[in-house]
């Protein structure tokens, strides 16, 4: 849960690494090994990324790496406090894939897809057809929240904080999963329904027996827009570098998206419509 954590700090200025020191725009060289695509990425972050290669991100990193006629290589850190500065900026890798726009930290690419937070539910127990938090179904609900990510403020303006369960925003992903723990309380019914990350919500839900349903809110009028773009990141300096990611990502939308949508990703276009598998053609 720590990659989301902290894509979810940067996302909403919480996160203490914010006060990092900038980095020097000319501190940087283009690339360590024009000849390898490498990555950095957390260890264990399903469904984001593992060192097993299981994650959507490393799919999406050998889908870049084969385009670019590169051979694929990681370095592994724990997505917290000092990511960015000891991978990245540490010239120990070139790329971090699934970073969130408009950050400083890093520089970023156009976005390779943007995606929601989202109700997970059981169906037939009371919420089918639910489409946002003002639902007045939801007033006796127990209702499962990550603490400190955007809904919660969604849920305080919605008067539905009074029967949450809160789950750590902060975990240590090698033992724990906030994530996972929400959906085994939704299966087990110790809480109604859950509000996770796009990602997290479609991939989680697939894995319960029977799959959950998953509800991405883009009818939400008051608190916090749910949806965000997330992007590839690079250092400042590598531009030629950044300009080439971006094309890649222009001419190989479609199969990033069958990547996405293979992982039950909800992923929205600019109007909050969801992308279908029926609406683009995977290029060869």
């Amino acid at each position: 849960m720590r990659r989301i954590a902290i894509l979810i700090a940067l996302l909403t200025g919480l996160a203490p690494v914010k006060a990092q020191e900038a980095e020097d725009p000319g501190s940087s060289i283009e690339l360590i090994d024009p000849r390898v695509f490498r990555v950095c990425s957390d260890p264990r972050n399903l469904p984001f990324s593992n060192q097993k290669g299981e994650g959507f991100e490393n799919k999406l990193a050998e889908v870049f790496a084969k385009k670019l006629g590169k051979s694929l290589t990681y370095v592994w850190y724990p997505g917290a406090t000092g990511f960015v500065r000891n991978t990245l900026r540490a010239h120990r890798c070139d790329v971090i894939m699934g970073f969130p726009q408009g950050d400083d930290l890093a520089q970023n690419t156009n976005p390779y897809y943007r995606s929601v937070y989202s109700l997970v539910f059981k169906s037939g127990h009371g919420l089918d057809g639910i489409e946002s938090l003002s639902d007045p179904r939801l007033k006796d609900k127990r209702i499962g929240i990550v603490a400190g990510t955007p809904p919660a403020t969604n849920l305080a303006v919605a008067g539905l904080l009074g029967h949450i369960k809160s789950y750590p925003l902060v975990v240590d992903t090698r033992v724990d999963s906030s994530a996972e723990a929400m959906i085994k309380d939704i299966v087990s019914d110790e809480v109604d329904v859950g509000i996770l990350w796009g990602p997290m919500a479609g991939y989680y839900s697939r894995l319960a027996d029977p799959h959950l349903v998953v509800v991405p809110l883009v009818k939400e009028t008051s608190g916090p827009h749910l949806a965000y773009r997330i992007t590839l990141a690079v250092r400042p300096a590598d531009q030629e570098f950044k300009r080439l990611l971006n094309r890649l990502i222009q001419e190989n939308q479609g199969e990033i998206n069958k990547v996405l949508l293979d992982y039950g990703v909800p992923i929205l276009d600019e109007k909050d419509q969801l992308i279908a598998p029926a609406s683009f053609v995977t290029k060869e």
